[in-house]
């Protein structure tokens, strides 16, 4: 794997981990950054014995949001032009499960760095928030796209348009979320969550995430008829074979992702 400045890289079983690496910035997300999640996230996602991915912070700062160092003296062409907002689209683009691990400070694009993954699980210190509204501009990256799609409409208008931060036990309640754990344990949590998903079937799963997240780009009809589509798709697979003899022959079945 390449040698990165800004983030962390490890595998655990079959599972991939990404650590964001600028703990004195509290992982404030720059270009070089997101490019280093992007990369590494390809990586696991061309590794066969990987399944899932976990990106994570540190307990203080999951990531307190984008680099203001970068963006304070940009016209409007300068930022249109910059790599920094279709960075984000890399990591939309992964195929298998990515679960983001949240501790402390989940902030502006730190929170739509998070909204980017298929899954959130918190410490109990946890916050969230888009607070760009506080700089004068909206969020860039998908906040106020993808965060009602997870909450609703009026509370995502308070968050964007009055800079509410929701506790993690708020966001639990509001479906935010999956999971609260203790700041001790969180970590590890996402981590047995990304095992157990990193061992089901991985083209079901890899489908299963595609047509959940076409669900929020169509309407009902069109997505039923992509669902339909994978559904059949995978009847083709050697996966399906196993699984369905498996479950009729009461064993444990044996994965091999063809």
């Amino acid at each position: 794997m390449n040698d990165y400045q800004l983030i962390l890289t490890e595998t655990r079983d079959r599972v991939g981990i990404v650590t964001l690496n600028r703990p004195k910035a509290y992982n404030a997300l720059n270009y070089q950054l997101l490019t280093e999640i992007t990369e590494a996230l390809e990586h696991f996602d061309r590794n066969k014995d990987i399944g899932a991915m976990v990106i994570t912070g540190n307990q203080k700062a999951f990531a307190a949001g984008a680099d203001i160092t970068n963006m304070v003296d940009c016209s409007s062409e300068e930022i249109q032009n910059s790599p920094f907002i279709p960075a984000f689209e890399g990591i939309l683009g992964i195929r298998k499960p990515v679960i983001a691990a949240v501790s402390g400070y989940c902030l502006g694009g730190g929170l739509e760095l998070a909204l980017a993954c298929d899954l959130i699980i918190a410490s109990e210190t946890a916050s969230f928030g888009q607070p760009e509204i506080t700089l004068g501009i909206i969020p860039g990256a998908g906040g106020t796209q993808r965060l009602p799609r997870a909450i609703g409409k009026s509370l995502s208008m308070e968050m964007i348009l009055n800079n509410r931060t929701l506790s993690a036990t708020e966001a639990l309640e509001q479906g935010l979320i999956n999971a609260v754990h203790p700041v001790e344990d969180y970590l590890d949590r996402a981590q047995d969550l990304a095992q157990e998903i990193a061992h089901r079937a991985p083209l079901a799963i890899q489908a299963a995430k595609k047509a959940i997240n076409l669900s929020f780009q169509g309407s009902l009809a069109e997505g039923l008829i992509v669902e339909r589509d994978i559904f059949y798709a995978l009847f083709d697979t050697k996966d399906q074979q196993e699984g369905m003899n498996a479950f009729l022959e009461k064993r444990k079945a044996t994965w091999k992702g063809e």
